[in-house]
């Protein structure tokens, strides 16, 4: 095979970079590693939600419910953003250590932590002061709406936390600690669990004692996030001017248009909110919970972004795009596996989800209607989560941005407008059915930019090494066994 200036055609012609953990070994035992360690730190983040939702149920008003489903769609809002910076962070970092560079791979770790909280607290400071608007936007009223205003007055100055911890749980990942980084998140929601009750019932403070439980929690997070960061792993350096503003301009090229992939589904849930109120409040209480039962449920492949990116990064740092192509085949795997086997134990777990919530009417009908159709949907969310991961790792951000955005929208609202004549059920199976095409056209466009890879590499000046199924996309070689 030719060899140019930036291409070596001899596989294994480089040692593998220091402290790059993804470089070698089985691609699929890291995704499975990444994934399922991923999965237990997102468990334990919407832990929180769930448990918050789940005590506040059983004092049993349907408003106290319905305020929290309310509040939560515009606290994901802020989570969303906070996960866009992370991807950004993540990856810059991963590929500074897959290039085998740790002090420029430092640097770029504690410039994200800086720029996650600047934006943070910007973004704390706009959602405290629309509260009241964004709440009325979504269709709360009377004492739903006033429940939640006084709920978000106490959580939403939290969020820089928030943003810190989750900064510090991708950068554990970039450098391929899966085990710390989901300590980060489990131990919040190890926490959450202790504290919610004793906050909500026994010093009886009803919601605003799992308003306070989220702020206790949010501090326990980034105490864990930064000694696995800056304790344990020394890869936090705070970077001089001239690190800063080169620093910025890769993180906001991939963090732009990941902040706006994360904020498309939101904005999405948003209009389904919206969609579901006029139903009522046990409609928008049922969508409440099938909204905590998703990213429960489904962990495993919504940590896919998060998990699969870190690989994704190191090898195409040091330029081994043949195990590029095969953590992209063994994602795909991973996902349909992890689907069936989810979607099956919610069909047989479906009453006991409605009576443990206390759920009746319209929101018990959405959860049945949930756990036995709309559930194994996922499916194709699993591509577009594995599709993003490739978009925002291999420099192809707004590919990321065009496909969740066009899930939020075109993907939501004729599919849930059509859907809402047969009641709020059918607003929810029209999201699930609109999603799909977008994960079907993601993995498209996925396989497109993994034909091409190799001349993209060779632009950026990576020398690449090109075995024989390089060019083959989800190339079925893997390294070394399991």
């Amino acid at each position: 095979m030719a060899k140019s200036n930036s291409v070596n055609s001899k596989q294994g012609s480089r040692p593998p970079a220091k402290g790059a953990a993804f470089l070698t070994g089985s691609t699929f035992r890291h995704v499975i590693v990444m994934s399922s360690t991923g999965a237990i730190g997102l468990v334990a983040i919407f832990l929180v939600d769930l448990a918050n939702l789940f005590y506040i149920s059983l004092l049993g008003q349907q408003e106290l419910a319905a305020a929290i489903g309310y509040a939560a769609t515009i606290i994901f809002f802020a989570v969303s953003v906070c996960i866009g910076f992370t991807i950004a962070g993540t990856a810059i970092t991963a590929r500074a250590i897959g290039s085998g560079d740790e002090e420029k791979a430092r640097s770029f770790a504690g410039a994200s932590l800086l720029v996650m909280f600047g934006v943070s607290c910007l973004l704390a400071l706009v959602l405290y002061v629309s509260i009241e608007w964004t709440l009325t936007m979504l269709g709360a009223k009377g004492e739903t709406h006033a429940i939640a205003v006084g709920f978000m007055q106490i959580t939403v100055p939290t969020i820089p936390l928030l943003g810190i911890g989750m900064c510090c749980a991708g950068l554990l990942r970039a450098k391929g600690d899966a085990k710390r980084a989901m300590y980060v998140t489990l131990s919040s929601g190890i926490a959450a669990a202790m504290i919610d009750p004793i906050m909500i019932f026994y010093f009886d403070l009803g919601i605003t004692g799992a308003a306070l439980s989220v702020v206790i929690v949010r501090f326990l997070f980034v105490l864990v996030g930064l000694h696995g960061t800056v304790i344990v792993h020394d890869m936090i350096r705070m970077p001089d001017t001239k690190v800063l503003s080169g620093f910025i301009r890769p993180f906001m090229r991939i963090g732009g248009p990941a902040v706006l992939t994360q904020i498309a589904t939101p904005v999405g849930n948003a209009y389904i909110t919206a969609a579901i109120a006029p139903f009522g409040d046990d409609a928008v209480a049922g969508w409440a919970i099938v909204g905590r039962i998703i990213p429960l449920a489904f962990a495993g492949i919504f940590s896919l972004s998060g998990a699969v990116g870190p690989i994704l990064a190191q090898n195409y740092g040091a330029g081994k795009l043949d195990r590029v192509n095969s953590t992209m085949r063994d994602s795909m795997i991973f996902t349909l596996i992890y689907v069936f086997v989810m979607w099956a134990l919610l069909a047989l777990l479906k009453d006991i989800i409605i009576i443990a919530f206390g759920a009746t009417g319209n929101a018990a009908s959405m959860i049945a209607i949930f756990c036995y159709l709309v559930a194994g949907t996922q499916i194709f969310n699993g591509f577009l989560f594995v599709s993003n991961a490739a978009f925002n790792n291999l420099d192809h951000p707004i590919y990321s941005t065009f496909f969740n955005w066009g899930r939020a929208t075109l993907g939501v609202i004729p599919f849930a407008h059509f859907g809402a004549q047969w009641g709020p059920e059918g607003i929810i199976m029209g999201w699930g059915i609109g999603g799909a095409l977008f994960g079907i056209l993601s993995l498209i466009a996925v396989k497109r930019i993994l034909i091409k890879l190799p001349m993209q590499a060779a632009k950026e000046g990576i020398t690449v090494d090109v075995p024989a199924t390089a060019n083959s996309p989800f190339s079925s070689g893997r390294s070394a066994g399991l």
